[in-house]
């Protein structure tokens, strides 16, 4: 798919969305998964936040549509490490939009991160929200034959290499570790990125040691709007979610094979789903990839939010919407989803890959409705305080003031 540059005009203007009496301009770049997933999602609730706030905003999108076979995967890899193509893209963006500032989010493989030499080249900063970990990680994930991993963390990449952790193949998985070695390399984080957002403080730990200057990091969460009005009654739990192996919903099914009357949800796709419904018990019901509304309406709608994530999951938005519902969350034991969720406050922990435990801990709490109405409570102030909109759009026009103003 060609790359797009869509403006918007302002509409009411917050006071930081001025700069020089006019609207701050921004120019937002996403490159889109096949699969919809939160990423996609973030970008597209962060871009309509700007633009209610009175920013004026282009899109600069791109799309993996296309990149479905192994061949392809690998040529797109490939490509990456220094995109011609990618970096026009950008200047002929710049060029027609003349942004005051550029903000990128997935970039992989498409455009590459040619297009930050483009951002340069014309003098206008660009900031970069880091949703994954693929500054340190081929697979982006810190995850590798079913355990947490971070071999390549801090190191060059040469391990993603020997175990083709991109997509199981070693050609393939050689690209994306060339691509991040030379940027490594070539300075690209310390020179050509004027501020790096991470949603997590164990997000910033992982980019500090992939190489990116601390003094250009700032931490923003995820946020979720408010849902308004949900259920009084609600029924079950519910995982929102990519099904694959590293969201660890083999052990989420698992657990509620000795969970017979608790209904649970799952929305999403994934490579899982086939087998994930041959194991299910008839208490699961698959919903599929879902519109984000109606994702909120069934968490909305749920007793519990379920995250047995097996990997470093970078704050998913999911989390954030459960929250601005007053949904509890269940989680894995995991960095970063252990900080997110605090235990007896708004939701409980259990050990990540064990369906025992997973299962006590989800009776238990089903068994005391009273403890479960708190923890709800606790989720909604929770969001209250770090993941409602108003707070979020003030971090992030922060961070844009700051870099227009040549702040480091």
């Amino acid at each position: 798919m060609p790359a797009t540059a869509i403006p918007s005009g302002p509409l009411s203007a917050h006071p930081s969305a001025l700069i020089g009496g006019r609207a701050l301009r921004v120019l937002v770049a996403h490159n889109r998964y096949q699969l919809p997933g939160g990423e996609d999602a973030v970008f597209e609730a962060e871009t309509a936040l700007l633009r209610s706030a009175g920013c004026e905003v282009a899109k600069l999108e791109t799309s993996n549509a296309g990149i479905d076979t192994a061949r392809a995967r690998i040529s797109a890899a490939a490509a990456a490490t220094y995109s011609i193509e990618g970096r026009g893209q950008m200047a002929r963006a710049i060029a027609r939009f003349q942004p005051d500032v550029v903000h990128v989010h997935n970039l992989f493989p498409r455009p590459g991160p040619a297009i930050f030499d483009a951002c340069v080249a014309a003098g206008v900063p660009a900031i970069w929200t880091l949703h994954n970990f693929r500054l340190a990680c081929a697979q982006a994930t810190l995850f590798r034959e079913g355990r947490s991993c971070q071999d390549c963390v801090g190191r060059p990449p040469f391990a993603a290499v020997i175990h083709g952790c991109y997509r199981g193949s070693r050609l393939g998985s050689a690209s994306v570790a060339a691509t991040i070695a030379f940027h490594r390399l070539a300075g690209t984080w310390r020179r050509k990125v004027s501020r790096f957002i991470v949603l997590t403080e164990f997000a910033q730990s992982i980019a500090i040691e992939a190489g990116v200057p601390a003094e250009r990091i700032r931490v923003k969460p995820n946020f979720a709007r408010d849902p308004g009005p949900v259920a009084r009654e609600r029924r079950g739990a519910v995982y929102v979610g990519r099904l694959s192996a590293e969201k660890g919903v083999d052990t989420l099914i698992e657990a509620w094979r000795s969970l017979g009357d608790i209904p649970l949800s799952v929305a999403g796709e994934g490579p899982e789903r086939v087998g994930l419904e041959q194991l299910a018990p008839a208490n699961v019901r698959f919903l599929g990839q879902l519109p984000r509304e109606q994702v909120q309406a069934v968490v909305g709608q749920s007793q519990a939010l379920i995250l047995p994530s097996m990997c470093h999951d970078n704050f998913p938005l999911a989390l954030a919407e459960a929250m601005a519902a007053g949904t509890p969350v269940v989680a894995s034991r995991i960095a970063p989803l252990d900080r997110l969720v605090r235990e007896g406050v708004d939701g409980a922990l259990f050990a990540p890959g064990d369906p025992v435990d997973l299962a006590r801990t989800v009776r238990r709490l089903f068994g005391e409705p009273t403890t479960l109405e708190a923890l709800g409570r606790g989720a909604r102030a929770n969001w209250e305080r770090a993941m409602e909109p108003e707070a979020n759009l003030t971090q992030l026009l922060s961070i844009y003031r700051e870099v227009c103003a040549g702040e480091g």
